[in-house]
């Protein structure tokens, strides 16, 4: 016959299942404490619609750059300033952004990242765009805003065309300064390898007969415009995206550092093949897309790079949009 149990041996076993279910959740804790940190982004792109159109911004990566020497028209001191107002310093992680547009007849690439043209920590682009959804072999046209490396070098892959389908578009007048030989002969020696990167990455093209130039302002396909922003290089381009009524304009590198050139635009890099040129051409499309409230997107703007402008004294607020989980 079972001897049933009195208080007090009930209450001392009730005490050691308690210690050691603490015990045991004390394990528990500490193993999860000690799990291994990640330490690796989810893949980088970024989804939304334009009227009909789909838009996904693609991520190449970021790289660090010293904006307080490459920035110019401004003293270090100014730049450092405006950095740490935005809780920033340099160097300065930047962002490398290509996008996709889908028309629904045709796909589109807004500049390829760099590949290995600048650094190991870009060349992301390709793997985003298919971690997106999207195959290299069926982008139809990619647009080139300008032939630095680091919007060209994912054109090709081991010297072969990474897009084997595409067709790539330029303003004629980047083609003709960056691939010139003579033009890269008398370079200096710190300007070669841009000169280097934009032939290495277009030739296969230009070979294949698949480099097709535009000259200035350019309807390319249905709903997709070519505009003049020369400056920054002699043949810059913006591409105006409309859908539906619905505008957005992809900006290359019509800016480089937020955080200083939208609070004064007239500050420019080093970067600028002409910067008489370039600092007008930003402070005019500033205005104007603030006007007009339209939506941009900067190849150097922090992922995804999709925005809208808000005047702001002489300068700008930068208005990131708004994330949406629907697809």
């Amino acid at each position: 016959m079972s001897q049933r149990p009195t208080p007090r041996s009930a209450a001392t076993a009730l005490a050691l299942a308690l210690t050691v279910l603490t015990g045991s959740l004390a394990l528990t804790t500490a193993a999860r404490a000690e799990a291994p940190m990640q330490k690796v982004q989810a893949p980088g792109w970024y989804r939304m619609m334009l009227g009909q159109f789909e838009i996904t911004a693609l991520s190449d990566g970021t790289v660090a750059l010293p904006v307080d020497k490459l920035l110019t028209h401004a003293p270090a001191a100014r730049i450092n300033a405006l950095l740490a107002r935005s809780h920033q310093k340099a160097p300065l992680e930047t962002s490398v952004n290509g996008y996709l547009v889908n028309t629904g007849s045709k796909l589109v690439l807004i500049d390829t990242g760099a590949a290995g043209l600048f650094g190991p920590t870009l060349g992301k682009l390709v793997a985003n765009l298919q971690a997106a959804g999207y195959q290299p072999e069926q982008v139809d046209e990619i647009y080139i805003t300008h032939m630095h490396p680091d919007h060209v070098g994912g054109l090709v892959a081991d010297g072969k065309m990474a897009f084997p389908n595409a067709v790539v578009r330029a303003d004629m007048r980047e083609g003709d300064f960056w691939l010139n030989k003579a033009n890269l002969d008398a370079a200096p020696a710190d300007g070669k390898g841009f000169f280097q990167g934009a032939m290495a990455s277009l030739n296969p093209y230009v070979a294949a007969g698949k480099l097709k130039p535009f000259d200035g302002e350019t309807e390319l396909v249905p709903g997709i415009r070519a505009i003049p922003a020369r400056g920054h290089t002699p043949g810059h381009t913006l591409y105006a995206v409309e859908s539906e009524g619905k505008r957005i304009v992809f900006w290359g590198d019509l800016m480089h550092v937020a955080a200083v050139q939208f609070v004064q635009p007239d500050i420019t890099i080093q970067f600028d093949s002409d910067s008489k040129s370039a600092a007008p051409q930003r402070i005019k499309n500033f205005a104007d897309a603030a006007k007009k409230g339209y939506l941009v997107a900067g190849a150097h703007l922090s992922f995804p790079g999709i925005g809208r402008l808000l005047p702001d004294g002489k300068g700008y607020q930068w208005l990131p949009v708004n994330y949406s989980s629907a697809p």
